[in-house]
């Protein structure tokens, strides 16, 4: 029997910040760049309050060349005195002690505030090397000093008289606790610029002192101009539209408009943090529209008596919006540390009341509007009807698989652990081939596809289940798509993309992408979908004492292993496609876990990705046109990069 250890001398008691230091995870969410970028919205979050109660009207983050970030703000500046509770100055306790500060109770220092959970300078500090704080208030300058995770380098420091006030933050993130210690100036950008928004007036300014970056944003029409950027390149149905309204302890702030598409986009915020996870500020918007919609398709008789109301998901074919409810801390309730989703069950009421109420109003005074929308939900309807039962078809077993006409090309994997088996989407029968005698069939699968895979931005859903290939797709990973998709139900632990090296087989991959990230996306947040690196050359001898055989990934890897030869003595094959690689080949250089090379695909920004996805696979080739001519530099050196090695000596 193991020997029994536990008992009372084995309680860890974990004192003053240890308990960040041991479990940072709980805090952040993470220690990658996500977790250390966390570190700035916190302190940047401390901020936004100061500015949300009425005090300061500029935000500004310096990145330092040693790696430390400063966050200054010119609000009220952080009390200073001694707390009576713990004796101690409330300067440090602010920064050193979990769950204090002026984010407690009604009689707490903001009405209105993100920081509930009051944590998040000490998070900082206790995840940082270096922090030191400055308070400008009540005539004064105050300073005290932090290193190692929190530990007090000296107390409250009065440096001196100022007629500024404000709150000057530094800190350098400990390279013990994270795996990345660099950030990225891009993703501070946009989460300044989105900060800007949600504040009519607010300045917020971004410093490098590294590249001399610099970049300042102000908006004086707050979330309104938000929407209006998000649309900007898109055909609009309708004016951006704004409503607010206060209903008890809730603001509210709405921001829409309608695109000729058929995507909704629905970005939340509560207290001027970002909800992705949604909430009740969320279902109160979306309950709005519906019974807002309904109620003039009944007055106006765009609906018969006897038809049932149009769904919620209809009516917002196409739209655009952004919902920001202030609420008060009294009632505030976000589900975890991290925020992601609002919980305030008033919230809900709030917003439904006030957004109903304002856009009955305008759905009256644009009537023209209000048809055309309402037209689009029932035709949306009637699609969405037959997209449903192209879906159960999908669903069919196995043994009726005919009956959909689904591609009878499958080489399935004879192992049944969804755990381990991989799916390779191949380009062309001939790849195909060389695929399914070269791959082990305990655990690989092949599908090989017809050509190209259709372009699911364009199509309609309907259009995209009755594809062929897009069928067969969702049938055999078997785990439905769209809402319903559940990634746990995958066949498959890896979907492995397959194609050529050159620009057909990289318009696949991107055609296949795009299914995945509209009707598949959790695949690719849960990490399993992959593109094959196949070579593109194979280096052989022609006789002599020493057989050997290379294969290079590139004119680069190329180049390097002919330095190191004889190129008299060489053989190059420049393999042009998938299939013109044996079995054999396939498998050593593609498919065996032991020496392929795969890249994984991975979902870090979903705005960005949408945006991209949009541009590329949309409908505006004006756009996409622009964008590549002022982004990619064409040159035909890239075409003659192989000659320049000059291998015709030797080249199969």
């Amino acid at each position: 029997m193991p020997k029994d250890n536990y008992n009372a001398d084995t309680i860890e008691v974990l004192k003053g910040l240890d308990p960040v230091r041991k479990r940072p995870g709980m805090y952040i969410g993470s220690t990658d760049a996500r977790g250390l970028h966390y570190l700035i919205w916190e302190i940047v979050d401390n901020s936004i309050d100061e500015a949300l109660a009425g005090y300061g009207k500029e935000i500004k983050v310096e990145l330092n060349t040693d790696g430390s970030v400063t966050v200054s703000d010119n609000g009220r500046g952080v009390p200073v005195g001694i707390n009576h509770e713990t004796g101690k100055n409330s300067l440090e306790v602010i920064y050193s002690m979990l769950h204090a500060g002026g984010k407690f109770g009604q009689a707490g220092g903001y009405k209105v505030s993100g920081g509930l959970h009051g944590v998040g300078g000490k998070v900082v500090n206790a995840l940082s090397t270096y922090m030191k704080v400055t308070s400008m208030r009540d005539g004064h300058i105050y300073e005290i000093e932090f290193k190692n995770g929190g530990q007090k380098v000296h107390d409250v420091i009065d440096k001196g008289e100022t007629r500024k006030t404000g709150t000057v933050v530094t800190f350098k993130p400990d390279p013990k606790i994270f795996s990345t210690v660099i950030f990225n100036y891009d993703t501070i950008k946009e989460r300044l610029k989105e900060g800007a928004y949600l504040i009519k007036g607010l300045k917020m300014s971004l410093v490098d002192h590294n590249s001399n970056k610099k970049d300042e944003f102000e908006f004086e029409d707050g979330i309104k101009e938000y929407v209006s950027d998000m649309v900007k390149n898109k055909e609009l149905m309708s004016d951006v539209t704004y409503f607010e309204g206060t209903e008890g302890p809730i603001d509210v702030e709405v921001s829409m408009a309608y695109t000729q598409g058929f995507d909704e986009t629905l970005i939340s915020f509560a207290n001027n943090l970002r909800t992705r996870d949604g909430g009740s500020h969320e279902v109160g918007y979306k309950t709005a529209i519906t019974k807002a919609f309904n109620d003039f398709a009944r007055k106006f008789n765009l609906i018969s008596t006897k038809d049932a109301n149009l769904e919620g998901n209809d009516l917002r074919c196409g739209l655009v919006g952004i919902v920001s409810v202030r609420v008060e801390e009294s009632v505030l309730e976000f589900e975890g540390q991290t925020k992601g989703r609002l919980g305030t069950p008033l919230a809900k009421s709030a917003v439904e009341d006030v957004l109903y109420e304002k856009l009955t109003d305008y759905l009256h005074a644009n009537k023209a509007l209000a048809e055309a929308v309402v037209e689009k939900a029932q035709k949306n309807a009637k699609a969405r009807e037959a997209a449903r039962k192209a879906r159960n078809m999908i669903r069919l077993d196995k043994k009726d698989k005919k009956e959909l006409n689904l591609s009878s090309k499958l080489s399935p994997a004879q192992g049944k652990n969804k755990d381990i088996n991989e799916l390779f989407l191949v380009e062309g029968d001939s790849a195909g081939g060389s695929a399914k005698s070269g791959r082990d069939r305990s655990y690989q699968a092949i599908l090989p596809l017809r050509g190209k895979v259709l372009n699911t931005e364009k199509a309609t859903e309907e259009s995209a289940l009755q594809n062929q290939e897009i069928a067969t797709m969702i049938y055999t990973i078997g785990a439905d798509y769209g809402d319903k998709f559940d990634v746990k139900k995958s066949n498959y632990k890896k979907i492995i993309i397959m194609t050529d090296a050159d620009d057909d087989g990289a318009h696949i991959q991107i055609l296949l992408l795009t299914f995945f990230f509209r009707y598949m996306r959790p695949l690719i947040e849960d990490g399993r979908v992959y593109i094959a690196v196949p070579p593109l050359f194979r280096v052989t001898n022609k006789g002599g004492k020493n057989n050997f055989m290379k294969y290079a990934y590139s004119t680069e890897e190329l180049a390097n292993i002919l330095k190191k030869l004889n190129k008299d003595n060489v053989l190059i094959s420049r393999f042009k496609g998938l299939g013109e690689m044996s079995a054999e080949q396939l498998w050593e250089t593609t498919m065996n876990p032991e020496t392929r090379t795969l890249i994984q695909v991975k979902l870090e920004d979903f705005d960005e990705a949408e945006g991209e996805v949009d541009l590329f696979m949309g409908d505006d080739a004006e756009r996409r046109r622009n964008w590549l001519e002022n982004h990619v530099q064409f040159s035909l050196e890239d075409e003659y990069e192989i000659d320049k090695l000059d291998l015709t000596q030797g080249e199969e």
